[in-house]
């Protein structure tokens, strides 16, 4: 199985202009999945491509440093994390970047480049979990037609192989088919829901949304996780 691709290098990375560094900082609170929305320095670096460990990472967070005695950058703690957002002041000084067409574009974010990969990797996949369903079907069905009746252990077996295989192939085809592409203007999160989930019960709709739990995670196709 193809893994996906690491980020790669901005063209900026080894010192980005502090209006790009508030873009960073303002697409990754944004991107955030908790209230306030506010970025980890971890996460900046992630939308800046720029590796946690470089000379150039050590630059970002010396600049978000001054940036915050510059009144341009506020800091929080989310469970002792220091967490970065834009002031006011901040942002008024990112439009009037834009507005100027002073300001650099971003790499790819995130949360685009995971989409990306996930739906290259299912792309190059997805036929060979076919043909891995199919197989395990024909086994069952050799199963059914057997003239002494199989151990229960084999259906067991059978039934475990089957489920993994069918959650891979679902899982490909749901971010081949149906994972939109994201924009950077709110976060990608799979709240498991699809349209047809208004005519569903209560209790339906609940063991639909659990089976959908990790339908976006190729880490899961590897057949030693036990996808």
């Amino acid at each position: 199985m193809p893994h996906p691709d690491p980020p790669k290098r901005s063209e900026r990375a080894d010192r980005p202009s502090d209006e790009l560094l508030l873009a960073a900082v303002e697409r990754a609170a944004r991107h955030q999945t908790r209230e306030p929305a506010a970025a980890p320095a971890w996460a900046v670096l992630e939308h800046l491509a720029i590796p946690r460990r470089s000379a150039a990472a050590r630059h970002v967070r010396e600049r978000m440093d001054a940036m915050l005695s510059a009144g341009l950058l506020e800091r929080t703690r989310r469970r002792s994390v220091p967490t970065w957002t834009p002031t006011a002041e901040g942002l008024a000084s990112l439009r009037n970047a834009r507005g100027a067409g002073a300001l650099a574009e971003l790499p790819e974010s995130p949360q685009h480049r995971a989409w990306r990969n996930a739906r290259s990797a299912a792309g190059q996949e997805i036929e060979r979990f076919r043909d891995s369903l199919r197989e395990r079907l024909a086994g069952a069905a050799l199963l059914l037609d057997a003239g002494t009746p199989p151990h229960s252990d084999a259906w067991l077996e059978l039934g475990e192989e089957l489920q993994r295989a069918c959650r891979r192939l679902a899982s490909a085809s749901h971010c081949l088919y149906e994972w939109a592409e994201p924009y950077d203007a709110r976060a990608d999160v799979d709240e498991h829901v699809e349209a047809g989930d208004g005519a569903l019960d209560a209790g339906e709709l609940a063991v639909r949304r659990a089976r959908r739990w990790g339908r976006r995670n190729v880490r899961l196709w590897d057949e030693h996780r036990g996808c």
